[in-house]
């Protein structure tokens, strides 16, 4: 990593000297098949010649373009031979004496990507065959052709592709081939980081779009959709289908500006590291979004909301994008809020606001209480920031926050802002202020102020009710209390709705009334309701309105206790729901009671992507907040209760395979682990219960991890279920087994080795953290600190991360931990601020469970 980074100073300086005309990018991935001798240690690469013409505002000046590669083979500027080796350092080529219109031609052999970073090749071990797509995003392109790597110097993009024989090629735009040589469609100008070129014999499946407009003019969009070819039994790529079409009608709805990208292409690749990325006319998936077995509805949910998410992103953040990633919430807060948005408004997920409240903000509100919170407009110095910064809080806060903005600025205002933003920046770069002052233009609102408190300012706010009763039993006054931590002690203007619940004649929790107010520093008193009975729950965002950790009184606390799951209202309940889970992590809380609130109430939970969510954060109960004492209690209680529920739930439902996972994941007796064997062998069976391939994988890893099951009955499975996916699952469950040699293995595999690519890195952390193996793991604490440092400067950004955070020895929950860690960062205080902001993250989480630890361990 070092020497690959780029300053925002060098960025903006740069912007300043140059403008781009336009680039032609020729490839060639024939190299992408073939035997290579087994002894070779150099990478495999492939041809990538670069064209790149553009000016230079003072002439004679010098500046530099971006270049990651192995070798660098030619270099001319404006005609001139340079010596690469004089001008090329493995990151940068120099450029000296620029004229005032220039062209640079770089001929590199670049390499192929084993980590999901540049282009990616992949080998099917199904029937060998190579897969390629690119991934860029924040500054990737520079790994696949010489350019300039930064989000404000767009410019036009012609590509062309040399690819084996009965291969595919896609890009951008629509593309031919002829004599050997696919050729693509010049790009609108666009970054460097959304350009994408995806081959190999992809399955591909064709459909198309169309809309007319008022003036009578139709626009007509070619739709594509693709995957390995060992996926296409299980791809529906008719629902896939089906919600791009409702994304462009509802987005063509709401933009008034017709999609500009041509073609829409959408390709669900192996080894992703994320969950999609919007190139224009070639969004890329995760193609575990194409299910291999039965899941439930908050799958394919999930699915439609990336889908809407990449879409929303061809207008935020493709056609209008910001000048450097200090901005990068103008795009990721958009397309988060407007996923879902567009979900609720244009598909069959009427109920995703739910799957928002309980999902997405729990990811926020904990991303917004570690040390390195930031403000939604963040402080980007560099790539390694800027890679770091694709977090809760710029896309579920952000866009928890553009929701906010919503019920403060009105939706029609909020929606004619984007319309203008779309018109006045079309094909360039933004800042904050270019879209606040089109809001202040559609609201007639001070969008400064708003911005300061909710853009510009970190952390979360907590909000509790506080009732005072008459003596005739009413509501004498209910006022809302804003508090903040004191390390983020700003106090923001909130618009809530405040809901008062009581049970009816049949026990149902439901609210009686309800008033909208803007709360505004420490205290607000709620005038509307003055005079209303007494209730038995105030829910103080209800509706979720706005950004808070919700808070209850005692009443309300006490009514919960006994009643949650008789609160009719699925928003509400979820919101209950989690707002008693920031309470667990806030150790106000004692975690053994939320998992008996979860044992007692969550299988009457109706709403299928709660359930799932109450799964986990009972796990996670468990694992890190409990007190350790009591935990083998509590892992019996969890078994118990999940394998109760599994067996009264309906045949063949969703709920029954929500529970049937988790009973997988709790279980830890003899009994439990004998039943799951007996699944697998087909000696039990519960009624309904389809043990499918990705079901059986669910239960070998508890199996495996401890110790009833040994590796050969994963090679056997394997051979069963001998594919891209059942390959990471058996890496996963053969790196949890409970043997010091298994540990051993895998920590060489993933810290002493690049051998394995990014997916398997993934596999094997995950595998190797098994919370049932803590004093069998407990050696790795000072492995890992001796080690990080090293794999940070060896390895890409993206592996750096995955070991950094994923072997941190969070299972090693004590005071000694802590200081291990505190002294690594004393005695590393010079080391990359990335590397420390994932350290601290780490230490915090540690502490925040220790402390949970403590309030359980009060209770009993």
């Amino acid at each position: 990593m070092p020497g690959e980074n780029l300053s925002r100073d060098e960025a903006r300086e740069r912007a300043a000297l140059l403008s781009v005309d336009g680039y032609d990018v020729s490839l060639d991935v024939r190299s992408a098949v073939g035997d290579r001798a087994p002894e070779s240690e150099e990478p495999r690469t492939f041809r990538s010649v670069t064209t790149i013409r553009f000016r230079c505002a003072e002439p004679g000046a010098t500046s530099f373009a971006d270049l990651i590669a192995p070798s660098v083979t030619a270099v001319s500027l404006n005609g001139k031979d340079l010596d690469p080796s004089e001008v090329f350092d493995g990151s940068r080529i120099t450029l000296e004496d620029l004229a005032a219109d220039n062209e640079l031609v770089v001929d590199a052999q670049c390499a192929y990507s084993r980590t999901g970073e540049g282009l990616h090749r992949f080998v099917d071990p199904e029937d060998g065959e190579v897969y390629l797509y690119t991934q860029y995003e924040p500054a990737d392109s520079r790994r696949v052709f010489a350019n300039f790597e930064q989000p404000d110097l767009k410019a036009p993009f012609r590509f062309e592709v040399r690819a084996p024989e009965g291969w595919t090629v896609w890009s951008n735009g629509v593309g031919e081939r002829a004599d050997g040589v696919w050729r693509f469609a010049e790009t609108k100008p666009i970054s460097t980081y959304i350009t994408c070129v995806v081959a190999g014999p992809y399955h591909y499946v064709t459909d198309s779009y169309s809309r007319t407009f008022a003036d009578g003019t139709t626009l007509r969009i070619p739709l594509g959709a693709m995957c390995r070819k060992g996926l296409a039994p299980h791809f529906d790529a008719d629902d896939v289908f089906l919600v791009t079409k409702q994304g462009l009608d509802f987005f063509h709805d709401h933009f008034d500006y017709p999609y500009p990208f041509g073609k829409y292409d959408q390709a669900f690749v192996p080894e992703y590291n994320l969950g999609a990325m919007e190139n224009p006319g070639m969004v890329t998936f995760r193609e575990e979004f194409i299910f291999r077995g039965k899941v439930t509805r908050t799958a394919y949910e999930g699915r439609a909301n990336v889908i809407l998410h990449e879409m929303a992103h061809m207008w935020f953040g493709d056609l209008v994008t910001m000048v450097w990633w200090d901005d990068l919430w103008l795009k990721e807060s958009f397309a988060d809020f407007m996923g879902t948005f567009a979900n609720v408004g244009a598909t069959r997920f009427k109920d995703a606001w739910i799957t928002f409240a309980n999902r997405r903000k729990a990811w926020a509100y904990r991303a917004d209480q570690l040390p390195s919170t930031h403000p939604i407009t963040a402080d980007i110095r560099d790539l390694q920031d800027a890679k770091l910064n694709f977090d809760g809080i710029t896309y579920a806060k952000g866009a928890s926050v553009l929701k906010q903005l919503v019920a403060y600025a009105g939706q029609d205002a909020f929606l004619e802002g984007a319309r203008r933003y779309f018109k006045r920046h079309a094909y360039g770069n933004t800042r904050l202020g270019d879209l606040l002052s089109v809001l202040e233009e559609t609201s007639g609102r001070d969008m400064g102020a708003w911005a300061r408190s909710w853009l510009q300012t970190a952390g979360v706010n907590s909000l509790t009710p506080q009732v005072l009763l008459d003596t005739e039993g009413r509501v004498d006054e209910l006022a809302v209390i804003q508090e903040a931590a004191e390390s983020h002690p700003e106090l923001r203007p909130h618009r809530v709705a405040v809901g008062l619940y009581r049970r009816g004649a049949e026990g149902a929790l439901e609210r009686f009334a309800q008033a909208e107010v803007d709360v505004e520093g420490p205290r607000t008193v709620v005038r509307e309701l003055a005079g209303a009975d007494a209730p038995e729950l105030v829910l103080v965002n209800d509706d979720d309105l706005t950004y808070c950790k919700t808070r209850f009184d005692e009443t309300s606390l006490a009514t919960l206790r006994e009643h949650l799951g008789s609160v009719t209202d699925p928003l509400a309940r979820a919101l209950c729901w989690s707002a008693l889970w920031n309470m667990t992590r806030d150790a106000l809380l004692p975690a053994r009671d939320f998992v008996d609130l979860v044992l007692r109430f969550a299988g009457r939970e109706s709403d299928i992507g709660v359930l799932q969510m109450l799964h986990a954060w009972a796990n996670s109960s468990l694992v890190h907040y409990v007190a350790p004492e009591w935990r083998p209690t509590g892992e019996q209680l969890l078994a118990e209760g999940a394998l109760r529920e599994l067996r009264a739930a309906a045949p063949g439902g969703e709920q029954q395979l929500a529970w049937a996972r988790f009973f997988a994941s709790v279980a830890s007796g003899p009994e439990d682990l004998g039943l799951l064997r007996g699944l697998l062998e087909g000696t039990e069976k519960i009624e309904g219960l389809d043990v499918d391939q990705e079901l059986r994988w669910a239960f070998l890893e508890p199996l495996a991890a401890h110790g009833v099951i040994d590796g050969s009955v994963l090679v056997a499975e394997l051979a069963r279920d001998d594919t891209a996916s059942g390959k990471r699952h058996q890496v996963r469950c053969l790196a949890a087994r409970p043997s010091e040699v298994v540990k051993a293995q895998a920590w060489v595999q993933v810290v002493e080795s690049d051998l394995l690519s990014n997916a398997l890195v993934e596999a094997t952390i995950s595998g190797f953290t098994q919370p049932s193996q803590r004093e069998l793991l407990a050696p790795y604490a000072d492995k890992y600190f001796a080690a990080i440092e090293r794999v940070w400067n060896e390895r890409s950004i993206q592996i750096g991360m995955d070991v950094v955070r994923g072997l941190f020895p969070a299972l090693q929950q004590s005071q000694a931990t802590l200081d291990a860690t505190d002294a690594w960062l004393a005695a590393h205080e010079d080391a990359a601020p990335a590397l420390r902001r994932l350290v601290l993250e780490a230490r915090d989480d540690l502490a925040r469970g220790l402390r949970g630890q403590a309030c359980d361990a009060a209770r009993a």
